[in-house]
Order: C-alpha cells, then structure tokens, then sequence
C-alpha cells in the first residue's frame, strides 16, 4: 500500500514573522510513530512542508496528515485535493481532537486524541475496506509502543534530529493549555518504559539529544531510572520543566549529572493573580529566583517562557518582565500573546464572556491578539510584545543578561547562545538553502557542553552595577 504522510507548514511561516530556522529544528514524531504501526511492506514518504516543498502530483492510496490550529487551512486544502484524487485521507491531531465537526467533511476518517491505539485500529479495518468515520482514543499508554521510523526523517534537513518524547501529556491543567482537549477523557501524563526509552536514546547517533516532552521531570520515578541509566552515555540534552520541579528533591541534579544543558520552563508571568486565574497551581507561592540560582549552579541554561495579556496585565508588564529576565540571566525568553486556543477552559470562558473576536484559526498563533482584552488595549497588547522581543534580543540586554554569571566561561556560553538563537538571521538561512543546517550541530553541541567550574574565574565586575 502507498501512503503519503504529510505535516503542513503552519500559515503563520508565510508571516513577516516568519523564521526558517524555528520550524527547522524537530522532525515530525508524531508521524514517524504512526508509520511504525504501518506492514513492513508498505511504501510510506513522510513529507514536512517546513522543510520541503509538498509533491502533490503524486497518488497514494492512504493519507495522512496531522492538523495544528495554524496550519489548519492548509491542512483542509491538501485533504480536499487528495481525496478529489481518489485517495483516502485522514486527519488528526491537537485541532482535529479540539473541534472535529470541523474536521470531518475535510476527512474520509478522523483521528481523536492519541493515534497509538486508534491507528492501528484503522489500519486494520481499512485493509479489510471496513473504515470507521471517527476513531476516538481509549487505551492510554506508551509501554509497548514500536520504534519510531527514523529511516523516513530527512535528518540533513534539521538542526535537532535526534529529538525525541518518552512521555505523553503533562500532570498540570492550565487553563491556557491547547493539550487539555487532547487528552480528554482519560490519563493526561504517561510514560515509557525506561528500558524502552533508554533503547531509543542508543539509536540515535552523536552526543545531542531534545527531548519534547511537555514536563521531561514530571514522573519522578520515571525521569529519575532514566537520567541514572544515561550516565555514561555522554550526551549532552535539552528538555523541559516546571518551577515546582527544578524547586522538588533532587531530580535536577540527576538531570543535570546525565547531561541537561538548557532547560524550556514555564514561567509564564510574575503576577500570582494572574497565575491563579489561569490555574497556574504549579507555580504559586515558588521562589523563581531560587529555581533560576539551582539551575545556574548546575550549569543549566533556561529558556523562560512568558504569556502576556492576562486580566491583571497592565501596561508595565512589559518592561518589568524583560528587565526580570535580563537581570536573572535567562538565556532565552519565548513570549507569548495570550491565546485562547479551542478545547480550553480558557476558551470555554471568553467564548461565554462573548470575548472571542474571530475564528481565523491562522491568527490564533499567539502573535496576535484574538480575544477583547480588560486592563490593555489590544495595541498596547500587541505592540508590547514586539516591544519585548526587540529589547530581550537587543546586544545590550544579552550583554546585561550575560555578566549575570559569575564565571567568565559562563558568560561567554550565554552571549554565544543568545546572540546566535537570535542575530544571525541570514547565516540560519544560508545554511537552510544550502540543506547544510546539519551540519551547524557539532557547534551546538560545543555551546551545550559542561563548564568546568574548576577553571579560573573572571574578577571583573559585571558593568552593570544597578543589576547586579
């Protein structure tokens, strides 16, 4: 059998705001794991439009592809094409799973929630030409899962190939969170086996790992086998936590022993009124800074991510969050307009309090602003955010934020970092055209690598007196 897998590029990559290198640094999981459910011999291409141009001259007789609120649009106008084509198509995914009636007269079938067990359900009745319209999740869980079918990840294409998920969901509900509606109606937090996990891991070759995981510490029995059996393996990895966790035990030192280098941590906003309206429990009453300092004497960069446009959001939220984050030495900082995605209970309570201004899914990108706001204006709103990218990512404020170290290699680590995430636009792109983006990997790994806190530090007092 021919089947066309296909990840359509989100609409917001045809935006000014548009950067190549963002969407070109994960292969498509999610796929990947569903063609390993597929007959070893079936003809399966596997095709991300973020990185390649879609061939759609072609006819498979099965389709797949996964829908994202951004890519919605596009997503619905592959499935018409093909299906005029005589193939049968079927769509799944966050969007699929949050509004299927939307969904379904793009779709010969639809996949809700999970794909693990639904299809291989599919697949099985489709080969006996007995498909269901709707095939909804009830089996929750990952322990016996195939492994991903790396062989149809174009690897030259990215920066991070050796990404990977050893769990699904997350053990938190935020009210903002687009998973919620994924996972409804049954576990929301599973893992791995450690044994499987730890097997994955040796498959994948050179020393960088990017684990996607929505909370990488959230089982501690789970994380703490698994960082204990990738001691001695050499790896060097990203992943991602909440407050509460970096704060909990010591599950971050054994991150750390296994190899963590940079740490993705919500911390979403400095208002505890804002944290509770959004049901934020995690993260009340934590000490940030005293999460920032651990993660700092481990030697851990944090990319800190912030929602702007909360109810109790005035116009100060702007500057005092970028000055809190160049004066804590975030690394990183991915800022968010508040976006009330469909499936939410944030959703759910703007679209009671008639506060949705439209359902151009397109815009729901958290770039623009979707809902009627209370304390800004959705220019002020707007503008603010732009403001922040652009003062966060100034040289000035990555210098600032940089001599926050107290180790002259530390500092060097985080200006590198920051300054090349951000500022070097055109060499991402030259390195994306030339299909040479690979190749910049061995540096990334240099960056991540550990700081010897034996060497010599710096003496030299920060230059910035007033935010030390």
């Amino acid at each position: 059998m021919t089947i066309k897998m296909i990840l359509p590029a989100l609409t917001e990559a045809k935006s000014p705001y548009w950067r190549p290198i963002k969407y070109s640094l994960f292969p498509p999981l999610g796929l990947a794991t569903l063609a390993a459910y597929c007959a070893p011999g079936d003809d399966i291409d596997l095709q991300d439009e973020h990185v390649e141009e879609i061939n759609i001259d072609d006819n498979p007789e099965l389709v797949i592809i996964q829908v994202y609120i951004t890519n919605a649009y596009r997503a619905y106008a592959l499935a018409d094409h093909y299906r005029k084509k005589g193939a049968y198509v079927c769509l799944g995914g966050l969007h699929v799973s949050s509004l299927p009636e939307e969904a379904t007269p793009h779709a010969d079938s639809i996949f809700i929630g999970p794909g693990e067990d639904v299809f291989p359900q599919f697949l099985e009745d489709f080969r006996k030409k007995n498909p269901k319209k709707i095939y909804i999740n009830s089996k929750r869980e990952i322990e016996n899962i195939p492994p991903i079918r790396r062989d149809l990840i174009k690897r030259h294409l990215y920066l991070v190939p050796n990404s990977i998920v050893v769990s699904r969901g997350c053990p938190h509900h935020c009210d903002f969170c687009y998973k919620d509606a994924f996972f409804e109606g049954g576990r929301s937090f599973y893992t791995q086996r450690v044994d499987a996990a730890l097997k994955e891991i040796d498959r994948l070759p050179g020393k960088h790992l990017y684990f996607l995981d929505d909370h990488l510490l959230g089982n501690y029995k789970f994380a703490s086998a698994l960082f204990e059996g990738m001691k001695g393996m050499n790896r060097v990895f990203q992943g991602a936590s909440t407050i509460d966790a970096v704060l909990r035990g010591d599950l971050i030192e054994r991150a750390a022993d296994a190899g963590l280098r940079s740490v993705f941590v919500g911390f979403e906003t400095l208002s505890s009124s804002n944290l509770s309206q959004s049901n934020k429990k995690q993260n009340l009453g934590k000490n940030y800074e005293e999460a920032i300092q651990r993660l700092h004497s481990l030697g851990v960069m944090i990319n800190g991510s912030f929602v702007f446009g909360l109810d109790d959001d005035d116009k100060n939220v702007f500057r005092k969050t970028v000055e809190w984050g160049v004066k804590n030495a975030l690394t990183t900082a991915t800022y968010h307009i508040l976006t009330p995605y469909p499936g939410t209970r944030l959703f759910q309570n703007m679209q009671n309090e008639n506060r949705i201004l439209h359902y151009k899914w397109d815009l729901y990108d958290t770039r623009h602003v979707v809902y009627k706001t209370k304390a800004l204006s959705a220019t002020e709103l707007k503008e603010g955010y732009d403001w922040a990218y652009r003062s966060f990512y100034s040289w000035t404020n990555i210098w600032k934020a940089s001599w926050q170290h107290g180790q002259l290699k530390h500092v060097i680590k985080h200006f590198t970092y920051a300054g090349g995430w951000k500022k070097f636009e055109p060499l991402w792109n030259f390195m994306i055209k030339t299909r040479g983006l690979n190749k910049m990997l061995p540096l990334l790994e240099t960056i991540l690598s550990k700081v010897d806190d034996k060497k010599i530090k710096t003496d030299k007092p920060s230059p910035f007196p007033a935010i030390a």
